[in-house]
């Protein structure tokens, strides 16, 4: 056991000191000591048994002066070595908070109260950016932060680089999530008869059809099958003919496989798979879409052979797995009169205009996704196969997070209810 020695300081005063081992330096394997000075032999007595104690169960806790910011750049690259880009982005932006907060304090200093001051501050005054510049940020980001940094610190611990975790005992805040907007029917067919005329009518159907974003722009013609679209009808005598599409006895659907996302991580432009090998499939289209794909095709062929040498053959503004490509030949089904891949943001842009234009209720373009999900099942499509068109590695969220019903729906509700009271 350590010695408490009596130390005389310069101004009379008395104060009892003692030394103990903390173990060794993970890097040079240098014993390492630690000094305790108190005011009161009690003091250090209690002190020194209290160590003794927790180094005997192996639950002392070295000091140590490392930063918030220092560890969290340990713990950080392991727990996200096998996620996506936009998940580690993700990460990344959660844990931003707690790093501008309290990411110069000693991770042993941390208490409940910084981590609930970090809280109240992203509520009041913490968002700097994705929106106006000081005013607060949603429940869901607050929770997300406090999960982030809860887990972090729960390795901490576990680590023995604390007492405790303080994160553990600060609550979730209350947070009710945005309700999803999405098109009726009416709506949709409305925003169609307008996209019709558009250039990108074909895309505008594939958005519809609950392709994300990032897979849209990723689709490329080597991974559009036309099936028996392409093949010479007897009624008509002519290929392409959506008259006589789905009659023919050996039917093929013209399906397109989702293979590639392309999408944007930390404002790179990013080809990958999708997010799961659920987001690997292939979906059988109808007539109409098939139609637009193939005036779509048409149309780039046409203007290729106009713009020449002007037109792209190389595609050079994207990653792939975070490696840059080298003159990659295009094949992208979205690109623009030059052949140049449209940027996701130019996108996003370009379906809220059509959406004016169609005079139909707004919602983002994401929300087509909603809707497409939402409209399959109040046809009736069982929700196993909803849950496989959109992706999805589960039937549950696939319920929870897409599938919405609308205020005008409730009559269903009415019509079965009225119909189950009828006297016989």
């Amino acid at each position: 056991m350590a010695e408490i020695k009596k130390v005389y300081l310069k101004n009379g005063r008395t104060r009892y000191r003692f030394v103990v081992d903390t173990g060794r330096a993970p890097e040079s394997g240098k014993r390492l000591q630690k000094t305790f000075t108190f005011d009161t032999l009690k003091e250090a007595r209690a002190e020194r048994a209290r160590i003794t104690a927790e180094t005997a169960q192996g639950t002392y806790v070295r000091p140590s002066k490392l930063t918030l910011d220092e560890y969290l750049n340990q713990w950080l690259p392991p727990v996200v070595r096998d996620l996506t880009e936009n998940t580690k982005r993700n990460y990344e932006d959660a844990l931003r908070p707690a790093r501008q907060r309290l990411g110069h304090k000693a991770l042993q200093d941390i208490s409940k109260d910084d981590v609930e001051k970090l809280i109240e501050w992203m509520l009041t005054s913490g968002r700097r950016r994705g929106g106006k510049p000081g005013t607060g940020l949603s429940g869901r980001s607050v929770n997300l932060t406090l999960d982030r940094l809860t887990a972090a610190l729960e390795t901490a611990h576990a680590e023995g680089k604390i007492v405790r975790n303080p994160a553990t005992l600060v609550k979730h805040v209350k947070h009710e999530p945005t309700k999803r907007g999405v098109w009726s029917k009416e709506e949709v067919q409305k925003f169609l008869a307008i996209a019709t005329k558009e250039r990108l009518h074909a895309a505008w159907r594939l958005s519809l059809y609950g392709l994300r974003r990032g897979e849209v722009l990723g689709l490329e013609w080597p991974l559009v099958d036309w099936g028996s679209f392409a093949e010479q009808c007897r009624t008509h005598r002519e290929k392409w003919c959506v008259q006589c599409y789905s009659k023919g006895k050996n039917y093929r659907p013209t399906t397109i496989s989702i293979e590639k996302t392309r999408v944007l991580v930390e404002y790179r432009l990013v080809v990958k798979p999708p997010k799961s090998k659920n987001g690997l499939r292939t979906l059988p289209l109808d007539a109409e879409t098939a139609a637009a794909l193939r005036a779509l095709w048409v149309r780039q062929a046409a203007e290729k052979l106009e713009a020449g040498p002007a037109y792209a053959t190389a595609d050079t503004s994207y990653l792939w797995e975070g490696e840059r490509v080298a003159d990659a030949e295009t094949g992208w089904v979205v690109v623009d009169e030059l052949g140049e891949p449209v940027h996701p943001e130019w996108y996003s842009d370009e379906w809220e205009r059509v959406r004016k234009r169609a005079g139909v209720s707004k919602i983002v373009l994401h929300g087509a996704r909603h809707t497409a999900l939402s409209l399959m099942e109040k046809a009736k499509v069982p929700i196993s196969i909803i849950s496989k068109w959109a992706g999805h590695y589960d039937v549950k969220f696939t319920y929870t997070q897409y599938v919405h019903a609308q205020d005008e729906d409730l009559h269903e509700g009415s019509t079965a209810l009225g119909e189950l009271f009828k006297a016989n």
